[in-house]
Parts: C-alpha cells; sequence; structure tokens
C-alpha cells in the first residue's frame, strides 16, 4: 500500500465519522453478500443513515475521501455511457480495498470481543470427551479414514480452543462481575445465588469430566502421531501447487500445528511434573469468585449501616417542601417525611394499653422518654469495656474435637474405598460416621441411575472417590445395622476406589 496505515482509520475521528461508518457497513454487508462493487446511488439508497438522507452530492464527497484515505478503491463506471458526455462525466464504481476490508474485519472482531460474555463451558467438557473417544476407535483401527480423522481432531480443537478462550475471558473478568458494590442489595443476592449454582455446576462437570479426559489423553498418547499426520497430510493437498520441496514444508508446518494443539490440550487437563494443569487452576479460579462476591455483599451491607448525611437531605426536602402547589400537599409530604403517627403498636404501656391504634397522636397521652435518650441516642450510659477473656481451653478441647472427628471419617473412608468389591449384606455393624459415608456414597450412585438393574459407576462431587454399585437379583436383601436401627433393601456389590489424583 502507498498509503499509511493509519490513514485507514482516519474516518473514526473525522468530523462526519457516523456517516462514514454507515458507508462502510453498507460496503462490508454488500461484500458479505458477494456484491464487490456499489455505484453512489446505491449506496444513498441501502445506507442506513444515521440522520436524515443526505444528497447525493455530500455521498459522493464522503465517497471520495474514503477512496483518499484508502478504504476504498474505485474506478470509471463505463457500463452506464450511451453518449460521449455521459463517457467524460465522472462516473465511478466503489469497492472495499485490501486494507479496508482488513479495517472493517478488525472493528467486526473488536466489537464481538467488546460484547462477548465470558461463560463456563460445561457442554464443551463433554463434547472434548466424547470426541477423544472418538480419537480412540480411530487410532485402534488399521487403516482410519482420513476424512473422519480430520473432522474429529478439527471439531476436538475448536472446542477446546472455545472452552480455553471462555475461560481465559471468565478469569480476567471475574473481578468486574463481582464489583457489585454500587448495586441494590436485591440485586447482589440474587446475582450471588445465581453465580453460585452457576459455578457449582461448572465445577461439579469440571471434576467429573477432567478426570475421564485426561484418562483418554494418556492413552492416545502412543497413538496420537500417525493420526496427527494423517490430519496434517489432509490439509497439505490444499497449499497451492510448487515446487515439490514447498509441499513438503506445508505438510511439516501443518504436522507442528497440530503436535502444537495437541500439547496445548495436554497440558490443560494433565499434569507435568509439579505443575498442576490449567483446569485445576480454573476449578480454584472459580471457586474464589465465592469469597470475592461475599466480600462485595458485606461492602455493601457496611454502606447501608454508615451514617447518612442528614444535612444534605434536609436540603432536598426543603426545596421539595418549596415546589408543593398548595398547604394540603405540603401537609401530605411532611406527614410522609416525619412520620407523625401513632405508634404505640411498638410498645404497650399501662396508661395506653385502652386506646385503639387510630387515635392521633395528638389526642394521646404523651410517653415519657428519658432525657438521655434524646440526647445520646442510648438511654443508660455506655460502662467500660469488658475485659478479654481468655479462651484457650475451649479452643484446645475444639481441636481435639476435630481431630477426633476427622480421624473417625478418615477411619470410615479406610473401610470403604479399598477399591475391593463388598455386598452390602456384608458390612456387618456402622457407626455414625461410617453410617454417614456409606450414605452419602449410596447417594452419589443412586442419582445417576435409571433403573434399578443397572450398573451405574460414579465419582463423588469432590472428585476424590469413584463409586461403582452393581445390583444383585431382585431376590437378595441385605441388612445392616446402625446406631439409628436396621437399614435395609436390595443387596448390591459395592466397589469404591481412590482417584488416581489422589492415590
Amino acid at each position: 500500500m502507498s498509503l499509511e496505515p493509519g490513514e485507514l482509520f482516519h474516518h473514526l475521528s473525522a468530523e462526519k465519522s457516523a456517516v462514514y461508518r454507515a458507508i462502510l457497513d453498507t460496503f462490508a454487508a454488500a461484500n458479505r453478500e458477494y456484491r464487490l462493487q456499489l455505484r453512489s446511488d446505491e449506496v444513498l439508497v441501502e445506507t442506513k443513515w444515521p440522520g436524515a438522507t443526505p444528497p447525493i452530492e455530500e455521498v459522493q464527497a464522503a465517497l471520495n475521501k474514503l477512496t483518499a484515505w484508502g478504504n476504498l478503491e474505485s474506478q470509471p463506471d463505463t457500463a452506464r455511457v450511451t453518449t460521449l458526455t455521459d463517457y467524460y462525466r465522472l462516473r465511478f464504481l466503489y469497492r472495499l480495498s485490501k486494507g479496508g476490508e482488513a479495517v472493517e474485519s478488525a472493528l467486526d472482531v473488536f466489537v464481538h470481543m467488546m460484547k462477548r460474555q465470558a461463560e463456563l463451558q460445561s457442554v464443551a467438557l463433554e463434547d472434548i470427551a466424547n470426541r477423544l473417544q472418538a480419537l480412540r476407535v480411530l487410532s485402534g483401527d488399521l487403516n482410519p479414514d482420513d476424512a473422519k480423522v480430520h473432522e474429529t481432531l478439527r471439531d476436538l480443537v475448536r472446542r477446546f480452543e472455545d472452552l480455553v478462550n471462555n475461560a481465559q475471558a471468565f478469569i480476567a473478568g471475574m473481578g468486574r462481575s463481582v464489583e457489585l458494590t454500587r448495586g441494590e442489595a436485591t440485586a447482589v443476592v440474587d446475582y450471588k445465588r445465581r453465580l453460585i449454582g452457576y459455578l457449582d455446576r461448572f465445577i461439579s462437570q469440571l471434576v467429573s469430566r477432567s478426570t475421564t479426559i485426561a484418562e483418554s489423553i494418556k492413552s492416545l498418547e502412543g497413538h496420537i502421531d500417525p493420526l496427527l499426520v494423517q490430519a496434517a497430510q489432509r490439509e497439505s493437498r490444499d497449499a497451492a501447487p510448487d515446487e515439490a520441496y514447498k509441499q513438503a514444508e506445508a505438510m511439516t508446518k501443518a504436522w507442528q500445528a497440530w503436535r502444537e494443539r495437541w500439547r496445548g490440550l495436554k497440558r490443560w487437563f494433565v499434569g507435568t511434573g509439579h505443575e498442576q494443569p490449567q483446569a485445576a487452576l480454573l476449578r480454584a479460579k472459580a471457586l474464589s469468585a465465592i469469597p470475592q462476591l461475599l466480600g462485595a455483599i458485606a461492602a455493601v451491607n457496611e454502606r447501608r449501616g454508615g451514617r447518612s448525611d442528614r444535612s444534605a437531605d434536609f436540603r432536598v426536602l426543603a426545596v421539595w417542601f418549596a415546589s408543593c402547589e398548595s398547604d394540603s400537599h405540603a401537609n401530605r409530604m411532611a406527614r410522609a417525611a416525619f412520620a407523625l403517627n401513632p405508634a404505640r403498636h411498638f410498645s404497650i404501656l399501662p396508661d395506653t394499653a385502652d386506646l385503639p391504634a387510630s387515635t392521633p397522636w395528638a389526642d394521646a397521652p404523651p410517653v415519657r422518654i428519658n432525657p438521655r435518650l434524646r440526647e445520646y441516642g442510648e438511654a443508660a450510659p455506655r460502662g467500660p469495656l469488658p475485659g478479654v477473656r481468655d479462651r484457650h481451653e475451649e479452643r484446645e478441647l475444639l481441636a481435639r474435637h476435630v481431630a477426633e472427628e476427622h480421624r473417625q471419617v478418615e477411619t470410615a473412608r479406610s473401610r470403604f474405598a479399598d477399591g475391593r468389591p463388598m455386598r452390602l449384606s456384608e458390612l456387618g455393624h456402622l457407626d455414625a460416621y461410617a453410617f454417614r459415608l456409606f450414605l452419602n456414597l449410596l447417594g452419589e450412585a443412586l442419582t445417576a441411575q435409571a433403573h434399578p438393574d443397572d450398573t451405574v459407576e460414579r465419582y463423588t462431587a469432590d472428585g476424590l472417590l469413584c463409586v461403582r454399585l452393581e445390583p444383585l437379583g431382585p431376590e437378595t436383601k441385605a441388612r445392616i445395622q446402625t446406631y439409628l436401627g436396621v437399614f435395609s433393601g436390595r443387596d448390591h456389590v459395592l466397589t469404591v476406589r481412590l482417584t488416581e489424583h489422589v492415590q
């Protein structure tokens, strides 16, 4: 380009920037419809002008300006020439220049990024797991189809890039989205409820899906290179015909690009050495959003509990009184502002117990108020602050209780989570902690069971345990002695094991 690149953006700060943007939007829309050239009269009719429709001379001047800045290209319009006079008259066809197309694409991406709302895509996790499963099936074939391999890898990369981009935008914008210290209390509470539910759903999906995705990636590690080579070979067929070494170079670049994408996917879900996977960091960041939101709510409550500027309130109230149309309106405002209404329903005094609540305050007997309450806002004087109590013994007792409870919970977990199948009828007697853990494990498994005869396997909500529940015959019976009584039902085979990252 002979022009400076900065000239292409000159129309954004020009005096008639709205007119220039309307014209370029028309050319961008025409370009999407494969109409590469427009005449000035077509621009006049098709453009959505910000105000009144300008005359054709003003449109022609704007087109000349955009051509001078490099956003448009023009060429003589000889299609409508019928006479020699028409030939010498200036008629042009306009189209977006190469730089103009780049500017429109850049502005479109800018607007899209500014309007995009960060999302935590739990559906993308399911799609990634399904694509990896499809790759595992293709890797087992002796001659996998090139088109299927390329399509599966392409869909996998697209869903992964969507997940990463939205997750990064969510992490970057979490502080801005939680900053609600200037909002209404009801709006903050409503947002807290929706955000916590949203994060809870995503975190549960992230915990359950990440382990499955990591296992699929590890199983594909020794078989993925041939699939990446197939995808690169298929992409290199579209390279422009040239020397043989350039064809080979295109093949090498495509293969390296696929390797980089696969390494990025692996780092996201599989840890390397002492480095945690990005999925774990995203989970921690999502969990940290909840305390941030609670801090915002505390700031709102603190602001609501602060003192108001009474002098400013009275000045505003004086303006309202001055703008009243009549004395009746002023009396109504005084009644609403100072609340001169009966208030005997707040406290029942012996001399006013028989009076109805609708008795006017001027007709009721006076209420005696301590002068100190009127002067200082409190009836009793403040005394010295109480001494600081030594709670060392209470803290030690609480620590012993917590340690004992943790020991009993770990004992109950070690009883179940040993990886060995066990029948419910063989569990024997369960104490309080063991029975509570057993009910939690049973509840995790039964929520995923669509039919009583189905065998289910499910990870717990914290991702630490994998529970497998296999029902036995309908005629079987299991009776478990607990501290609350006998727990009975259909017999099952229960297998509980620790997940890989806990082991």
